[in-house]
């Protein structure tokens, strides 16, 4: 299938370039307005997990590795757009993202993200939504989605976020792209994307979060209310901060935006964070322990606004540690299922040479009557 993919972010306010003389104050504003490190309780999450060791594939518009917030977090992947770049318009979308997943900051400034410690793969798998390319590329590359996803997948990604969907007017998905999100989460890969920003408007299924397996992620705003553009659907997992949002920009500045893109890379984030401290555990219980990890949960246990609740870094890996490691297969043998234990081997062998023994001895009393009888 053909189609462009829309990033899910809607920008409202930059917070200016970051000339030498200047940006240290930028990077200074851009970190005391990141008020989602409180709430999701990133401090405290900290000190069991910063992503160490994870590998997080950013399916953007591109990632700009020069920012000083990722300078040394970022490996470049394939542009799979089939488009080129605008000048001043490539990877600005997707540098965002970036940094809310792994910015580390600069000069104790700068935007840093939920998993500091984490690595970036960016794979281009769509353009920005003000390229002028985009018009003369509607369709984009073909199945560029599908073929980034399984890139990821084949390149070591442990998290994939797609903070977008649902451009050009098609939202009804692909096989393409549902095969290759099944590969990647048989691969081992944790595949996180934003909900939706039409939630206040058609309200429409938005791709790739409707696809099975991905945890998708809707937007509050910080009185942890949900975000009025947040689309409200039946496949929504959780939500995460996703208004008034610091972002680092594509021109080494910072950016404020609202959107459901910034609450899909936080929870993205977040599962870094599990996989740095779990290394086995799989997509499914990472997704389970996001899940339980939540705050402002519905009364009913779900709802399509909320999802299971807010997202929070601290209380997924509790719930993470709790579901604790997967259990090593069993040894193959002649039954169904794990099989009888070793205790319950030993009790059968004892039990067999209980009645050996209690058999001979009823042989032997018979045999000491029988004589008696003949000898009288």
């Amino acid at each position: 299938m053909n189609r462009l993919m829309a990033p899910a972010l809607i920008a409202v306010l930059v917070l200016g370039v970051a000339a030498p003389s200047a940006s240290d104050d930028v990077g200074e504003a851009a970190r005391a307005g990141q008020w989602q490190v409180e709430t999701m309780r990133l401090p405290e999450a900290w000190r069991a997990s910063r992503g160490a060791g994870v590998v997080v594939a950013v399916l953007d518009t591109g990632v700009n590795g020069h920012h000083p917030d990722l300078e040394g977090a970022v490996t470049q992947g394939p542009d799979l757009t089939g488009a080129g770049r605008s000048a001043g318009l490539w990877g600005r979308h997707g540098t965002a993202m970036a940094s809310l997943i792994a910015g580390r900051g600069h000069g104790g400034g700068g935007v840093i993200g939920v998993a500091p410690m984490a690595e970036v793969l960016s794979i281009r798998v769509t353009l920005e939504n003000g390229d002028p390319l985009r018009e003369q590329h509607r369709s984009g590359g073909r199945d560029a989605l599908a073929k980034g996803i399984r890139y990821a997948a084949d390149h070591g990604a442990d998290v994939i976020s797609m903070s977008l969907g649902g451009g050009s007017g098609a939202w009804e998905g692909s096989a393409a792209e549902e095969e290759a999100v099944q590969y990647a989460i048989g691969k081992g890969a944790v595949l996180v994307a934003s909900s939706g920003n039409d939630g206040d408007a058609a309200n429409r299924k938005n791709f790739p979060a409707a696809y099975p397996g991905v945890i998708a992620v809707g937007a509050v705003d910080r009185r942890l209310e949900v975000a009025r553009f947040s689309n409200r659907q039946d496949y929504l997992s959780v939500v995460a901060p996703g208004t008034e949002i610091v972002t680092a920009d594509g021109y080494d500045s910072y950016v404020v935006g609202d959107g459901t893109s910034s609450a899909a890379a936080m929870v993205a984030g977040i599962a870094a964070l599990i996989k740095s401290a779990h290394p086995d555990m799989s997509p499914y219980h990472v997704r389970s322990a996001i899940e339980l990890g939540t705050r402002r949960r519905p009364a009913d246990g779900y709802s399509r606004a909320y999802g299971h609740g807010v997202a929070d870094a601290l209380l997924a890996l509790r719930a993470a540690g709790r579901l604790g490691p997967p259990a090593p297969p069993s040894r193959p043998g002649p039954h169904f299922g794990p099989g009888p234990s070793q205790d319950s081997r030993t009790a059968v062998v004892v039990g067999m040479l209980a009645l050996v023994a209690t058999m001979s001895a009823q042989v032997l009393m018979t045999h000491r009557r029988r004589h008696r009888r003949d000898a009288t």
